[in-house]
């Protein structure tokens, strides 16, 4: 049985340091590929850095909402250089974040601009695309929507909507990623969202080092974990954990189109 989590963080400052470590834990836990997400100039390099030295690490390079206003046209240009990388896989993480102390109507303005840019760059290598969105669904799907990106892949990271966004999301071609949310007891919207996803839509993610799974929750989350949010879908589809494994795993290859 193996798995791979499609959205993690060993670029952190949690990790960095001790990758290797973190990296066994990975192959002792049937966790054979990781794909670490971009965020700013340092994730996005050190993402890169890790991909390089790790033959199942892969990279996701983009600019985090919040960081929407450091966005400038070298940032730009550094992107379209990073993303032509091999073993970049996808743009990411990208989207909008309403979640802030103080959000107005330039920093909205300000997100929308830079996850439009962005969505444009994938279009123009012809990447997928991982997005994040918090507390902003309806303007996140309207610009998937009127971006025509589905054709090279959407993936929402973290997912954590009701069944009537997931709707919307499947409607426009996207693979809904799962974190250590759909193991909370009182996660019930996850929860229902998880057992109307099909089986060939579904992947699975720690978003290490947050979001840990049960039983673990409450300690920090590592790549290692992701096999437990899976026992969790697998419980909530009522179905076994191999049939959860075979599919995720088979998902995040077709959609980041991993070498094997």
């Amino acid at each position: 049985m193996k798995f791979i989590d499609a959205h993690t963080h060993l670029n952190d400052d949690a990790f960095f340091n001790e990758v290797d470590l973190f990296w066994k834990n990975c192959q002792q836990n049937g966790v054979r590929d990781v794909v670490n997400a971009g965020a700013d100039k340092k994730f996005n390099e050190r993402t890169l850095q890790l991909a390089e030295q790790y033959d199942h690490m892969w990279a996701n390079v983009g600019w985090y909402p919040e960081n929407a206003d450091e966005y400038t046209t070298k940032v730009k240009e550094d992107l379209i250089k990073q993303a032509q990388n091999k073993k970049v896989v996808a743009l990411g993480e990208i989207g909008l974040d309403y979640h802030l102390d103080n959000l107005n109507e330039t920093i909205i303005e300000q997100q929308k601009k830079v996850f439009i840019d962005q969505l444009d760059i994938a279009k123009q290598l012809h990447l997928p695309v991982v997005i994040h969105t918090r507390d902003a669904f309806d303007d996140t799907y309207q610009i998937l929507k009127d971006s025509n990106i589905s054709r090279y892949g959407i993936m929402m990271h973290c997912f954590n909507g009701d069944i009537n966004w997931l709707k919307k999301f499947l409607d426009l071609g996207a693979i809904i990623s799962y974190s250590g949310i759909a193991s909370f007891k009182n996660a019930h919207s996850v929860h229902e969202s998880v057992k109307k996803t099909p089986l060939d839509s579904l992947v699975v993610e720690t978003d290490a080092p947050y979001l840990t799974p049960e039983p673990y929750r409450g300690h920090r989350n590592e790549p290692a974990y992701v096999k437990y949010t899976a026992e969790a879908i697998a419980k909530l589809k009522n179905t076994t954990l191999n049939v959860i494994a075979e599919n995720t795993t088979n998902n995040t290859e077709r959609f980041f189109g991993l070498d094997q």
